[in-house]
């Protein structure tokens, strides 16, 4: 199997770039494998297909402004920190921009709320980051983040 197996022509107005106001409307693609067919329904059409022992899964997830954009504290340029997963209250494994320019010891600033150290360096690249802030992280984090979407989503 390759990579290359994956790839597939989707037009860019086919990619929707916001939900649907009312979320039960949105598409549902459903494939009949027996027969080989498929069909475009909708989601509030979903308990029509189910039958009795269907495991339903429920995403309950959310998704956090992961996204942080800062400056260097020695020379002021443009940083992002990626949050990736939690270590401790105040300490994220994460991935950064510039790598190589993030070593241990660096000091990055986020405005006025927050600042972060860089740690140490991951077996991946990626860097341990102690962040300084008052309040509560996800707070701060909800104020500084962006949530993180994907190339092909154009708006916030």
């Amino acid at each position: 199997m390759q990579l290359s197996d994956f790839d597939y022509d989707l037009p860019e107005e086919l990619i929707a770039q916001h939900p649907v106001p009312v979320r039960d409307q949105s598409r549902l693609l459903v494939l009949d494998r027996a027969a080989g067919t498929i069909a475009h329904r909708r989601f509030y059409d979903l308990p029509s297909y189910l039958v009795p022992g269907d495991t339903l899964v429920f995403n309950d997830t959310r998704v956090i402004p992961a996204r942080l954009v800062g400056t260097k504290a020695d020379t002021g340029g443009k940083v992002e920190i990626f949050l990736l997963n939690r270590l401790t209250e105040d300490t994220w494994e994460t991935l950064v921009k510039p790598g190589r320019k993030l070593r241990p010891g660096a000091a990055v600033r986020f405005g006025d709320e927050m600042s972060g150290e860089i740690l140490s360096v991951t077996d991946f690249g990626g860097r341990v980051v102690r962040f300084v802030f008052s309040g509560i992280f996800e707070e701060v984090l909800d104020r500084l983040g962006e949530t993180p979407l994907p190339p092909y989503i154009h708006e916030k």
